[in-house]
């Protein structure tokens, strides 16, 4: 167990809130306290990535059986699958992983079909429906929409329907390029409100320098420098792109599990409290969804310069972003989108949603909030990002 760092949040759930108290004043190296207290939960995010769902020809089946055996104990669960292109990529028989995005986009349209076969299947045998949600980046990054996929989720879940949810890799460009499923479900995580996240994959944990599981983690920048890349072309991701997730889930207030999928009970075991995989503890005082949603789920659309004074006041006073601090900006944005505020040296302080378009930002660079209707024609607000609409940077020094 990696020692504990900073206080127990007060806007965690009460249950998570007396665990990790207990883990704080100290607990054996397998916290079991902390690890009991996950009985509790009632909604729970399950990602599996491409590797480990298509080893030993597919664990369709095992997914199915440790999914199937929480909704009959009266819990609502939600899959996050890749697959789509690596079963695409065997039923088309390319050697490789394929570069050129119209083949990608072939693969994930072949694969996909054959993937919710196969679960289908799976769960079906097993007396459970399931429902197919191919989601794209913009899906969650508009607020009306990602409302609206709030709310179909909802109603799948309480039909005691299994919701299977992928990027829509046959459309997403974007994601395709740069995106992954883990990513997705710490995105899954905020978008249905669930209390825990289980990330399968295919080693037992997080293992250190020795190979040795590491069972309890207090902070996921502690475990950094065991990661470790992927050895194959077969998906997307690794186990840096499942503690990059970890980290924005255990931001809001979220424990995360990694564990493995080769296990025909892992999920089962987790619940019941057994020290099995490695259990990722909520850091720090959770951000609320809006600003969970501006940090993680948002694309930045431009970047603003800032002035040492707008960073100080950023960063230590909560301040809104004024014209005064700007010093320039990069990059093409509308009123409402995304950006990130960087320092001079180039190190992003915040991320916050605009005001004013990049021309007019760029108008009003240095100038003072006065000033406004005469440079731009228009006052839309004396802040060109509002204190509200800003999430600190984790790392911004």
């Amino acid at each position: 167990m990696l020692p504990a760092k900073g206080p127990v949040s007060p806007f965690s759930p009460r249950w998570l809130r007396d665990a990790l108290a207990g883990a704080i004043q100290g607990l054996t190296m397998t916290g079991d306290r902390t690890r009991a207290a996950l009985g509790d939960t009632k909604r729970i995010v399950v990602k599996i990535g491409s590797r480990a769902l298509c080893a030993e020809g597919g664990r369709y089946a095992q997914v199915a059986e440790q999914l199937a055996t929480q909704v009959r104990a009266g819990r609502k669960v939600v899959l996050v699958s890749s697959g789509a292109v690596a079963v695409g990529r065997e039923r088309l028989e390319l050697a490789e992983r394929p570069k050129k995005i119209a083949i990608l986009q072939a693969a994930a349209a072949t694969g996909q079909s054959l993937l919710m076969r196969a679960y289908e299947d799976a769960f079906e045998a097993r007396g459970i429906h399931v429902a197919q949600v191919l989601l794209t980046h913009d899906a969650v990054s508009d607020r009306d929409r990602y409302l609206h996929a709030r709310r179909a989720i909802d109603e799948l879940l309480k039909l005691g329907v299994v919701p299977i949810i992928n990027e829509n890799d046959t459309v997403s460009i974007d994601e395709l390029r740069f995106g992954d499923n883990d990513q997705l479900a710490a995105m899954v995580c905020t978008l249905i409100g669930a209390d825990l996240l289980v990330m399968l994959s295919d080693v037992e944990g997080v293992l250190d320098d020795r190979n040795r599981r590491i069972s309890l983690v207090q902070d996921v920048d502690e475990i950094e420098r065991f990661i470790r890349p992927p050895e194959d072309d077969v998906g997307l991701g690794g186990m840096q792109s499942k503690v990059e997730a970890a980290r924005r889930a255990t931001l809001h207030g979220l424990p995360v599990a990694i564990g493995p999928a080769a296990s025909e009970d892992f999920l089962d075991r987790l619940v019941r409290g057994e020290d099995v995989g490695t259990l990722l503890l909520p850091h720090g005082s959770p951000l609320p969804s809006r600003k969970h949603w501006i940090m993680y789920t948002l694309k930045p659309q431009g970047r603003i310069v800032v002035d040492e004074g707008a960073c100080r006041a950023l960063a230590q006073r909560n301040s809104s972003l004024l014209p005064a601090g700007v010093v320039s900006v990069t990059g093409t944005f509308n009123v409402g989108d995304a950006v990130s505020i960087v320092s001079e040296a180039g190190v992003e302080v915040a991320r916050g949603l605009a005001r004013y378009d990049a021309a007019d930002v760029e108008r009003l660079a240095g100038g003072h909030t006065q000033q406004i209707a005469e440079r731009v024609g228009n006052h839309l607000g004396d802040e060109i990002v509002h204190r509200d609409d800003i999430v600190l940077t984790k790392k911004s020094g």
